[in-house]
């Protein structure tokens, strides 16, 4: 093995093609489509704001608040009927019942939004982490990748995703943000006693009854959740992913890929109804090990599988070759970002800060810290053990790992747990990345791959296995394997099952068909060259214009003894 180094010189010279794609404009046929492209869109979201103006919803935020969600929020609180007898009898305490709630509400929606917030300052946790561990020549192409998943991330969502994803959420309600009733369309098949759903009907473009509070307040923080699967691909796809099919593959990933999963799972789907049929509570995953990181993990590998390594990467005899990135420094500072932001992705996936066991939110941000923690002291014990000094990148997706790992069962194991979890995940994430490497021939430049797909998987088997039975929110509670319940495990381990057949099977078949209509990858003289010129127009390092040599003496007047002690 040996390393093919980057380092901030003069590129290789550019072919005339190379160099002519920096100067090629759209044609005018091309910039008509896109005038009439952006026109339609802009009629579409025009009908649609038309088609929100008499929402059955609550976009004042006037009504969402009443005394009766506030029945059984808490032990010894009010239960079934205490609120309809108090309006009947005491109409004053029924309106301080209201007020109640619209406070505790207020509480909650506060919390689901600075989460979210956090969620989405993750992005640019993932775009220095893999702007770092990619090479130079390509820094403005993969930063300027994690910048627009963001944005084309936000258009599909708002447009097609959301409404597939919780369009049926209401029928369960979530009572934490008030029930979100507007949500009540779920196209289901009727199968023995149940009906089984598959995906929501109701909120595209955030519409008609979606036009309310709870509902908009729910889909920010779901948002910023979907864009991380999102980034993830970009990561195991770096360093030769032409920009034209990253923009179509952001539009399916954000309206279709993630969207009908998330659905199976959070939006009240089949694999949630598992429970229907003694597997337990139905598939858990608490804050996204699967839904999130899974997704975007399998969906990573098999874009890297289509687009296959980077030149350079595997010689003939099939040995592998090490492709350093050029900037380990923005890697580690991206993983703080992504560790503080992960107190956003966990936490706030109780959906608020008061009652229906929301208080457990302490708790949670612990266990993740502790896996954090674990996780990245046992990538870098055993990288020192086997290489003869601690990786730092190791290091990097050895936390990142742990945090993984602990996203679905953050709401419902303990501290020791975490710990237990995050052990395994760092020494996983490191097997995984040489097997990866090694064995499938599949070059991910930034372990996305391992870090996500495999320590999602898992983080979701961990969920069935530690699960001890002592969170409840609002009366849903989870046990594993440990404390004798067989049926999560299997409800788990189908979970798993079904997210790896999905994300896997569909991606491949998209970057399949998608590389028959717009080729995939850049040429051979765009790859040796960097992206950031004939892709983006730009590059991520621009020499600064010196002069050959330094001046003859000082550039700033010094102080004499300064001059002497020098």
């Amino acid at each position: 093995m040996h390393p093919i180094s980057d380092d901030l010189g003069t590129p290789p010279p550019l072919s005339k093609r190379a160099a002519g794609a920096r100067r090629r404009a759209i044609p005018r046929s091309g910039r008509l489509l896109l005038i009439v492209g952006l026109l339609g869109l802009a009629g579409l979201l025009a009908g649609c704001a038309a088609a929100t103006v008499p929402a059955p919803g609550d976009p004042a935020g006037t009504t969402t608040g009443s005394g009766a969600n506030l029945d059984g929020l808490a032990p010894g609180s009010l239960v079934k009927g205490d609120y309809e007898a108090a309006q009947a009898s005491e109409p004053y305490a029924a309106k301080l019942a209201d007020l109640v709630d619209q406070t505790r509400l207020g509480v909650n929606f506060t919390w689901l939004l600075v989460t979210g917030f956090l969620v989405m300052f993750m992005q640019a946790g993932f775009a220095l982490v893999e702007t770092g561990f990619t090479r130079a020549k390509n820094a403005m192409h993969t930063m300027s990748m994690n910048f627009m998943i963001y944005a084309i991330g936000i258009i599909g969502f708002f447009l097609v995703g959301f409404a597939i994803a919780f369009g049926g959420l209401g029928k369960i309600g979530v009572g934490n943000l008030g029930g979100l009733k507007p949500l009540d369309g779920m196209f289901s098949i009727h199968i023995g006693d149940t009906d089984w759903g598959l995906f929501g009907t109701t909120g595209f473009a955030l519409t008609g009854g979606t036009y309310d509070v709870g509902v908009v307040a729910f889909f920010l923080f779901q948002l910023v959740f979907m864009d991380t699967a999102a980034t993830i691909p970009t990561g195991s796809m770096a360093e030769r992913f032409r920009w034209k099919p990253f923009v179509v593959y952001g539009l399916f990933i954000s309206a279709i890929l993630y969207p009908m999963y998330a659905a199976w799972t959070w939006g009240g789907g089949f694999l949630s109804q598992l429970g229907t049929l003694g597997l337990g509570a139905g598939y858990a995953d608490f804050a996204g090990s699967g839904v999130v990181h899974s997704v975007g993990g399998w969906c990573a590998l098999a874009g890297a599988i289509v687009l296959g390594p980077r030149i350079g990467k595997y010689n003939k005899d099939g040995s592998t070759n090490t492709i350093l990135g050029h900037n380990q420094i923005l890697a580690i500072l991206g993983t703080f970002i992504l560790a503080f932001g992960w107190f956003g992705f966990n936490p706030g996936s109780t959906f608020g800060a008061a009652g229906n066991g929301a208080l457990r939110i302490g708790i949670i941000a612990v266990v993740t810290m502790i896996a954090s923690g674990f996780g990245a002291f046992t990538a870098m014990a055993y990288t020192w053990w086997t290489e003869g000094k601690p990786n730092p990148g190791m290091m990097v997706n050895g936390m990142l790992a742990g945090l993984v790992a602990i996203t679905a069962p953050s709401g419902f194991v303990g501290p020791v747990a975490g710990a237990v979890i995050g052990v395994v995940a760092g020494i996983l994430v490191c097997l995984a990345v040489a097997f990866i490497d090694k064995r499938l021939k599949v070059d991910d430049p930034v372990g996305a791959i391992a870090v996500h797909g495999v320590n999602g998987l898992w983080g979701v088997l961990a969920t069935g296995i530690f699960a001890d039975g002592t969170a409840n929110y609002g009366g849903y509670t989870v046990t594993g394997l440990l404390y004798g319940n067989v049926g999560q495990f299997v409800a788990q381990v189908i979970g798993a099952a079904v997210c790896f057949a999905w994300a896997f099977g569909a991606s491949f078949i998209f970057f399949k068909v998608l590389n028959q209509f717009v080729r995939l990858r850049v040429s051979p003289e765009t790859e040796l060259a960097g992206l950031d010129l004939p892709e983006m127009g730009l590059a991520g390092y621009v020499p600064d214009d010196l002069p050959t040599a330094p001046p003859a003496g000082p550039a700033w007047p010094v102080p004499a003894p300064a001059l002497e002690s020098a």
